[in-house]
């Protein structure tokens, strides 16, 4: 596994997330109620703003520009950050960066 990888093979066994972008790969773990999702940016991406479940995001690598209520934050290894319900919001992802999110929703994203 090269080293800038990050995620191990435990994670990259997991199922792949049908995720719209070019660059981004996420490898999904299905709760009841909640999915996390592994994700993996190999470009810099510009997430348009949307809504949903909750979410809880760690960022493991890199760095997320996330826009909130006309807001921006920027947060890098270590961070955290949650977004509530409902709660519209915006991201730049930077290319490498690798976050691990948290949904309060078992379908945010499907198997591809």
């Amino acid at each position: 596994m090269p080293r800038e990888e990050l995620f191990p093979e435990i994670i990259t066994g997991l199922p792949r997330a049908d995720v719209a972008g070019e660059g981004v790969r996420a490898y999904l773990l299905q709760g009841e109620g909640r999915q996390v999702a592994f994700v993996a940016f190999d470009a810099d991406v510009d997430a348009p703003g949307e809504a949903h479940a909750a979410q809880w995001v760690v960022v493991l690598a890199g760095e997320v520009e996330l826009t909130t209520a006309g807001e921006k934050a920027v947060y890098r290894r270590g961070d955290t950050y949650y977004i509530p319900a409902g709660v519209a919001h915006s991201a730049r992802v930077k290319k490498g960066s690798r976050l691990l999110d948290l949904f309060d929703q078992a379908d945010r994203y499907t198997v591809r």
